[in-house]
């Protein structure tokens, strides 16, 4: 049967959906980056604004589009004009039944989740484009398989997922904060050998990759260009296929991080946001007397739009160099735990240190910024 064009209208009468005007219901990283990538990808659609709840600290414009509160916009539209206007919600995936149910209650039917599927399309998309830093995918397929060693993190108080997954046989579950707990979740503990196990509840996840750089990083190796460690946590993983572990050797891949979010105008809004203003002062002023010459990255790295979250890499085994880092985590209540310390994130840098390629990685919450070293971005696989 041969498609005819159609008159431009929907269902019901209703305008088709890439004529309607779209309003994203967010204003952080997601929603932000969500707004880039359509607005580079599908110029064709009129971004109305950003919607939020209540303003609380949020702008009041994102990339010189509004941010407006969803009561007051609803306020102002007709019925007809609720029917011809989508909104993408843009926000983290358990928060996204009360926005339907507060959208539904407003008037406004026509809305769709970005779930981290759809994300994760949509970025690889946007980043194919952009080819500045290319998603895994886009490369060829290569003939040698990575030798992969990725340890997930796991803690006895984890919650339990919705739905189970397999994890493919390169993810090996390490228990963290093992020391501070009779009770087991996985084989592999953060309390053998060298660790910093009871320090878990300053360093949270960063207790496994400490491990991994002194239990299995230190030891030589013979296989230096197809040998890969990461670190993951039992939530949130590199969704990685066959062909994918293909990629890597053959393709000189030496780090392969989460798709980044975006801030406005810079990361720094991150821990503005969340750290008390005391604590983020206290985090920089620690810089500057543990690591002064470090700290003249630091205001560099903060200036930088791309925030990579979670504390998940993927990397090549190579000989490291020394780096100098600084650390901050917002624990509970946002007080600060711990700032200007080295031990946790240096082995960070072994992982992927080889061919003078220089990871910075700063730590607030979560965040990463490198340069001049081959970076592959790819989705993570989030469980809820």
């Amino acid at each position: 049967m041969k498609a005819q064009r159609g008159s431009g209208r929907g269902i019901n009468g209703g305008q088709c959906r890439k004529c309607m005007d779209l309003a994203i219901f967010g204003a952080q990283g997601m929603a932000l980056g969500a707004w880039e990538a359509i607005h580079n990808l599908y110029p064709i659609r009129n971004i109305r604004c950003f919607l939020v709840t209540e303003r609380g600290n949020n702008g009041k414009h994102l990339s010189g589009i509004p941010v407006l509160e969803l009561d007051s916009f609803a306020k102002a539209l007709s019925a007809e004009e609720k029917a011809n206007i989508e909104v993408l919600i843009a926000t983290p995936e358990n928060m996204m039944p009360g926005i339907e149910t507060s959208l539904e209650e407003h008037g406004l039917p026509c809305h769709v989740r970005l779930t981290s599927p759809r994300w994760s399309e949509l970025m690889k998309c946007y980043y194919v484009c952009d080819k500045e830093y290319m998603p895994l995918r886009a490369l060829p397929v290569g003939y040698h398989r990575a030798d992969m060693h990725v340890f997930m993190a796991k803690f006895h108080l984890d919650k339990p997922l919705a739905g189970r997954y397999d994890l493919p046989e390169w993810i090996t579950p390490i228990q963290v904060g093992a020391s501070q707990s009779s009770r087991r979740v996985a084989n592999i503990l953060d309390c053998d050998g060298e660790n910093i196990s009871a320090k878990n509840g300053n360093y949270s996840e960063l207790t496994a990759l400490y491990w991994i750089w002194k239990n299995r990083l230190l030891y030589p190796s013979d296989s230096l260009e197809t040998e890969y460690y990461g670190l993951a946590h039992y939530r949130r993983i590199l969704e990685l296929t066959e062909d994918d572990v293909l990629r890597l050797a053959d393709n000189e891949v030496d780090v392969v991080l989460p798709y980044p979010l975006l801030y406005e105008p810079n990361i720094e809004e991150h821990p503005k946001r969340y750290l008390k203003t005391e604590d983020w002062e206290a985090v920089q002023r620690a810089v500057r007397e543990a690591e002064p010459e470090y700290a003249g990255e630091f205001p560099r790295i903060l200036k930088q739009k791309y925030f990579y979250n979670y504390n998940i890499i993927l990397a090549r085994k190579g000989p490291g160099r020394i780096l100098r880092m600084a650390v901050s985590h917002s624990g509970a209540g946002g007080r600060t735990q711990y700032s200007g310390k080295r031990e946790a994130v240096g082995p960070l840098y072994r992982l992927c240190g080889r061919n003078s390629c220089n990871l910075v990685f700063f730590v607030s919450e979560e965040t990463a910024e490198y340069y001049a070293c081959r970076v592959q971005i790819f989705d993570i696989r989030t469980g809820s």
